[in-house]
Parts: C-alpha cells; sequence; structure tokens
C-alpha cells in the first residue's frame, strides 16, 4: 500500500475587517469577516516540514488590512477577487486562491451613528487560478429568516408504523434561508445583483403556495434564475422552523391556528440546487 498526499490547502480564516471611509462629516461603514484559503506547490510543508513555499497565514491577514487602506473595501466580490488575484499572482507557489467574506449590515442613526442591523448576512465566495487561470464568483446570503402564516399545506407524505404526525392544509412555514448563486462571469454591478437576487427569493417566498418546503424551494431558486440572467445556479439550505399549534382544549378554549408553539430542534432540513441546464462545471471552491 503506498501513502499519499492528498487535496490541501491552509489559510487564515475569519479576518474581522471595520473599514470607515469619511465623506467629510458623513462616514461609510463596511464590516467584513474574511475568510483566506491557498494551496498550490505545498507537498514539501506536508512531507518535510520546509516551509519555503509557505506564505505565512499572519501575512495573509496583514494583506487584508492593508487592502482595505489601499483599495478601500466597496462590494465584497470585487474586495475578494482583488485578494484572490493578489495571491496567485505574487507567489509563485500560490496555484489557487479561495476566498469567503461574509457582510455584516449596519443601519445609519446619523452622519458617523450606527445600529446593528437585524437583516440577513450578506456572503461572496471568490476563487482564482490566477492570470489566465479559472476564476469564479459567488454571491448569497444566510440567516434570511421569513414566515408565511398560511398558504402552506403538507399532506399525501408516506405513513409507516412510526408516523405521527397529521396532514395539514394550513400550517405556518417558515425557514432561516442560506442561499448561495454562481455567476456566469466574475464582471457584474455586484450591488444591484444581490438586492435583485434577494428580492426574487423573497418574491417566490412570499407568492407560492406550497405543499411543501421543497417546492418553496424550487420556486425560489427557479425566480432567480429567471430575473437574473448573470447567475446560472442557486443552491439552498433551508430548515423547517415548525410550529405547531397549541392544544387549548384542556382550559376550555378553541384554537383556530391563532397560538402556536416555536420548536427550534429537531427541524427538517431541506436543502437543494436550481440551475440552468447549460450551467458550466462548478469550481471546486464551492464544494
Amino acid at each position: 500500500m503506498a501513502i499519499v498526499l492528498g487535496p490541501n490547502r491552509y489559510g487564515k480564516a475569519e479576518t474581522r475587517v471595520v473599514h470607515v471611509s469619511r465623506d467629510g462629516e458623513t462616514h461609510h461603514l463596511r464590516d467584513l469577516n474574511v475568510s483566506i484559503s491557498l494551496s498550490g506547490d505545498m507537498d514539501a510543508v506536508h512531507l518535510t516540514g520546509d516551509n519555503s513555499a509557505v506564505l505565512p497565514t499572519d501575512s495573509q491577514k496583514n494583506t487584508v488590512f492593508a487592502f482595505a487602506r489601499k483599495h478601500g473595501v466597496g462590494e465584497i466580490e470585487e474586495f475578494g477577487l482583488l485578494l484572490a488575484r493578489h495571491f496567485v499572482a505574487s507567489q509563485p507557489t500560490i496555484r489557487h486562491a479561495r476566498v469567503e467574506i461574509a457582510e455584516y449590515a449596519w443601519e445609519r442613526q446619523g452622519p458617523h451613528s450606527f445600529v446593528r442591523s437585524g437583516r440577513e448576512v450578506r456572503t461572496a465566495l471568490v476563487h482564482s487560478d490566477g492570470p489566465g487561470g479559472r476564476e469564479s464568483v459567488v454571491s448569497g446570503l444566510t440567516d434570511l429568516v421569513v414566515l408565511n402564516s398560511t398558504g402552506s399545506e403538507f399532506h399525501g407524505f408516506i405513513r409507516d408504523e412510526y408516523t405521527t404526525l397529521e396532514p395539514t392544509r394550513d400550517r405556518i412555514l417558515a425557514t432561516s434561508v442560506t442561499a448561495r448563486w454562481r455567476h456566469r462571469g466574475t464582471d457584474a454591478a455586484w450591488g444591484r445583483s444581490y438586492e435583485r437576487a434577494r428580492r426574487c427569493l423573497l418574491e417566490a417566498f412570499a407568492g407560492t403556495h406550497s405543499l411543501s418546503l421543497q417546492q418553496t424551494l424550487y420556486q425560489m431558486g427557479r425566480h432567480v434564475l429567471a430575473e437574473c440572467g448573470e447567475i446560472c445556479e442557486v443552491r439552498l439550505s433551508m430548515p423547517n422552523k415548525h410550529h405547531f399549534a397549541v392544544d387549548l382544549t384542556p382550559f376550555g378554549m378553541d384554537n383556530d391556528n391563532e397560538v402556536f408553539f416555536a420548536a427550534d430542534r429537531p427541524y427538517g432540513l431541506i436543502e437543494g440546487t436550481v440551475l440552468d441546464d447549460a450551467v458550466p462545471t462548478a469550481p471546486g471552491a464551492w464544494s
């Protein structure tokens, strides 16, 4: 039996950087969490401890801060591309760079006052194989919590000896959406594209009379692809945040779908991908 080194990568995870740009009395705030993974000619460091091909993770962290000062922080996709391209172009041993960014939203309360927003977290995943090599951009969001108080059913499912769930023609449907969508290229109006994709997800969730969360997931991804030509694939992960009608008969009360118990676990987890039939092969960095 031969023992060999398999795929590997290394990097600096979760560098928190806050950038303040000053436009006179008015300040603009971007709050990011940046994770970097690099791979390439790294066999020696694993096999013999030779570090000559390794860019220290501390240097990667410092690059994030330096680039924030040098280039500013605009759309997170642009910032991720700047970083990924820099690492593969500047170091001959690095063949592939993967940059993942989460952005936390702040709402303006004054020229230089902000409150942390309760909105979802915006995300971007960028990879680059260097000049002339393959690149990709995946945008997305996490923690987009949505709820329909009616317009959802669940019935006609398999029943076995362990089934206790009763069919329903009217239930609450709630979930926390994690969505990622892959762009056809690396040049887009990232901010407008994000807001359009987010709007499509919300429109489809609200507008679908749901017979299952799977059906809703598909309609959400389908609507994004139908309305956003720059996007070729959508991956969704949606836990079913169960709401159970409380039995109030012991207290002499009825409950016509007005009072619910919100259960946080266990929960059903629905995941799926919606894509067009001409989608290019997904980059390994997305896996």
